[in-house]
């Protein structure tokens, strides 16, 4: 693909959904930030693009903290002036134990990547986006499966998941004004190295463990660049990507 005059930036880009988010976008001619805590996971996102990573851009950073985001962001404008996607992809889970069990720290430790992360982040894209000319972009927001339903000892992650239906709503509402487009991608059962387990067995809401059916990770990443390049007056608002056979629908 010929290279596009296209800026996204992409948290969470060491591994998993957005290393291959990043990899198909610079693989369709991005630009792409890649953020996320480890430079050796960051690098190895780089080299896995080949050439393409010519126009990748590389910054650890942690946008569980205000300063992270800050100094995430200062990193980019030094770069790139332009952006025309964000996608609120970081992520981490909390100890898989009773939500009485839950310490407050694990509780926190979430909802800072997930809520406040992914707040801020869009907090800073609102402020590019606003300015840039032409103006506008869009955010889209990893919300997941657990946006819907909960899975057994996943009070942090679920709910900060619903949470972040909440703050795509907003971000479309808040941002139309400004041609600021919000958007979600419900994900389900992904292979990445996070899901793993579930080909081993996962605990099911009747006490069992199943293994479960996943789905292979890049047609996560080809809905993403679908939605990146779809112009601003149209947008996916919501979309689900799972694994066909993955136990969600039907009732338990």
């Amino acid at each position: 693909m010929s290279e596009k005059n296209k800026f996204a930036l992409i948290t969470g880009a060491g591994s998993g959904i957005g290393r291959y988010s990043a990899l198909g976008l610079l693989a369709d001619g991005w630009h792409v930030a890649l953020s996320g805590r480890r430079v050796d996971a960051l690098d190895e996102t780089v080299a896995l693009a080949g050439s393409d990573g010519a126009r990748a851009l590389a910054i650890p950073s942690d946008v569980s903290t205000p300063d992270g985001v800050k100094k995430l962001f200062e990193a980019y404008r030094a770069q790139w002036s332009r952006l025309d996607m964000l996608f609120n992809n970081a992520g981490m889970g909390a100890p898989p134990v009773p939500l009485e069990d839950l310490t407050l720290d694990q509780w926190q430790n979430v909802v800072n990547v997930h809520l406040n992360g992914a707040f801020l982040c869009t907090q800073e894209a609102f402020r590019i986006m606003k300015a840039q000319d032409p103006r506008g972009g869009r955010i889209i927001n990893n919300g997941s499966i657990s946006a819907h339903t909960p899975r057994p000892f996943s009070s942090p992650y679920t709910a900060t998941k619903h949470a972040i239906t909440g703050l795509t709503k907003s971000t479309s509402l808040d941002g139309r004004s400004y041609d600021i487009v919000g958007c979600q991608i419900d994900i389900g059962n992904a292979e990445t190295p996070m899901t793993q387990r579930m080909k081993n067995g996962v605990l099911q809401p009747d006490g069992s463990t199943m293994a479960e059916p996943v789905m292979d990770v890049t047609n996560v990443a080809d809905t993403v660049v679908l939605m990146s390049n779809m112009s601003l007056d149209a947008n996916i608002h919501t979309v689900t990507v799972m694994a066909s056979k993955m136990p969600f629908m039907g009732r338990g």
